[in-house]
């Protein structure tokens, strides 16, 4: 057998190899494009209700499928930098403020994590819309705040730290005497 005859049993042997290799691959690729797009999704779905678990599951998932991405990670940490100095003090003064300051930080910051995903993901979207694009009607709006406002209640009952209001009503003001029917 000739080098050449031999190079065309090499070629028959590992072409099959090869071309099963280049297959993973493009597989392995589409498959993480795939999950980063998921996660951007639920990310820009989710933006006007950061609390939502699917938002929250989302952020935790950049560490893993952003993880080659710099520009990602370093936005996740600035933006989870800022989550972990929110202010705890909720008996000082300007407590709300400091909280109102910390929120808009942190819509800032969502935002340009938005903007890097978008960017290595293909999107044309610039930073006004992805902070402003977004549809939350009022009433959502208006549950979360009357939720919270339930949970502080109940917290605070279920602490001894308040009480339950209770008002009796319908009974005859002292001194009036009801009259009796015969």
């Amino acid at each position: 057998m000739t080098i050449s005859d031999w190079m065309v049993v090499v070629a028959i042997i590992l072409a099959p190899l090869l071309a099963i290799q280049v297959q993973k691959f493009i597989e392995n690729f589409k498959e993480a494009k795939g999950r980063k797009r998921k996660i951007f999704k639920i990310l820009m779905a989710t933006r006007t209700t950061p609390l939502s678990p699917s938002h929250v599951e989302a952020l935790n998932m950049i560490d893993i499928d952003f993880y080659t991405d710099k520009k990602v990670v370093n936005a996740w940490k600035e933006l989870l930098d800022n989550f972990a100095n929110y202010p705890q003090n909720q008996n000082s003064e300007d407590y709300k403020t400091q909280i109102q300051i910390s929120s808009d930080k942190s819509k800032e910051l969502l935002t340009n994590l938005l903007y890097e995903m978008s960017i290595i993901l293909g999107y044309n979207f610039d930073k006004t819309l992805i902070k402003r694009g977004c549809y939350i009607p009022i009433a959502h709006g208006l549950m979360e705040v009357e939720q919270a406002v339930i949970r502080r209640g109940l917290t605070q009952l279920f602490l001894g730290k308040a009480c339950f209001p209770i008002s009796l009503k319908g009974f005859p003001p002292e001194g009036e005497k009801k009259e009796e029917k015969l």
